[in-house]
């Protein structure tokens, strides 16, 4: 690694350890200009409804908040120095913790998903956040392990091992990745970088939840 990305990361590594026990993370004396956050590039359309539990209608689908490394744990955009180093993204944060961001943009995707592809017909209801007691038939699970920056590749990288499971039992999992390359490590190109290949993932895991 060159000098000058030795000085850009050198001073973000942090132990692991301690941020693993970290319940948030602070943003200093200073607030940052702006807030990365993951916004969905397909949504249901406007006044479109889900209906759940009616017989014979479709059951409702559960998105759960993936379960994430230490390193995803925090409010910071993680980079991977080499294969012992973690580092973070000078003065770049994110609004609300990876974990809960990508599980809102699994969600809004798989109703965009199922909107198209039910027409005029019943839509499963979706359910991505913790204040619904309604039982789901499906279930999306699965593991954020990655979501942040490569430094010797310069690209950034979005990887989900999903677990779908319903009613029954029956699980399937797979994994699903998204890279895109020559990014330069600051927050106005890793940002949009990061958002785009999150969108990529949720895209391909809607399909497969629909198959």
């Amino acid at each position: 690694m060159g000098q000058t990305m030795k000085r850009l990361f050198a001073p973000a590594i942090l132990g692991l350890g301690a941020l693993g026990l970290s319940g948030c993370v602070s943003l200093g004396a200073e607030v940052p200009d702006s807030l990365l956050t993951l916004s969905p590039t397909a949504s249901a359309p406007i006044g479109a409804g889900a209906v759940a539990g009616s017989e014979g209608g479709p059951g409702a689908i559960a998105v759960m908040t993936p379960e994430v490394p230490a390193k995803l744990d925090v409010l910071r955009v993680p980079v991977d120095v080499n294969d012992t180093q973690i580092a973070y993204l000078p003065e770049t944060f994110w609004v609300e913790k990876p974990a809960r961001l990508f599980r809102r943009l699994l969600g809004e995707t798989l109703r965009a998903e199922l909107a198209e592809d039910a027409g005029a017909g019943a839509v499963p209801l979706v359910l991505d956040n913790d204040d619904t007691p309604t039982l789901a038939s499906l279930y999306l699970r699965g593991s954020l392990s990655e979501l942040g920056y490569d430094a010797q590749t310069s690209s950034v990288v979005v990887r989900f091992d999903a677990i779908r499971s319903n009613s029954e039992g029956d699980i399937v999992t797979k994994r699903f990745e998204a890279r895109e390359s020559g990014i330069v490590a600051d927050a106005a190109s890793v940002g949009p970088a990061l958002n785009r290949a999150a969108n990529t993932v949720a895209a391909e895991v809607a399909d497969w939840m629909t198959q």
